[in-house]
């Protein structure tokens, strides 16, 4: 079997890392997590927010709610409040086409 690399993930991303990530200014991301329930980044005494990875896909979740489908805030609420399990699952379909079509473009550079 061929080796395979694992990909390391960490417990905890800081909010400069997680507003890196998604290419938006930290703002966005407070104002989200006051909006959405389902974002509860954790916070250390000074108050700086530790986002895990369940926080960052349910973020992913929410960008692909508003940007790409154009939901507003209240439709993505009311979305997300019905229809969780299977959008969470959806994400997750798109996230590996994502990660397919990255590993196929590389091996038809190489080609």
């Amino acid at each position: 079997m061929p080796y395979k690399e694992r990909e390391i993930s960490k417990m905890y991303y800081t909010m400069g890392e997680v507003a890196i990530l998604f290419d938006v200014n930290q703002s966005l991301i407070r104002f989200y997590e006051k909006e959405f329930d389902i974002l509860q980044p954790k916070k250390n005494k000074k108050g700086n927010r530790y986002f895990t990875p369940e926080d960052l896909e349910n973020l992913k979740l929410i960008f692909h709610l508003i940007r790409e489908k154009g939901y507003t805030l209240n439709g993505a609420k009311e979305y997300l409040k019905n229809n969780m399990a299977t959008s969470k699952d959806n994400i997750k379909v798109i996230t590996s086409l994502e990660n397919l079509k990255k590993f196929l473009i590389e091996v038809s550079e190489q080609l």
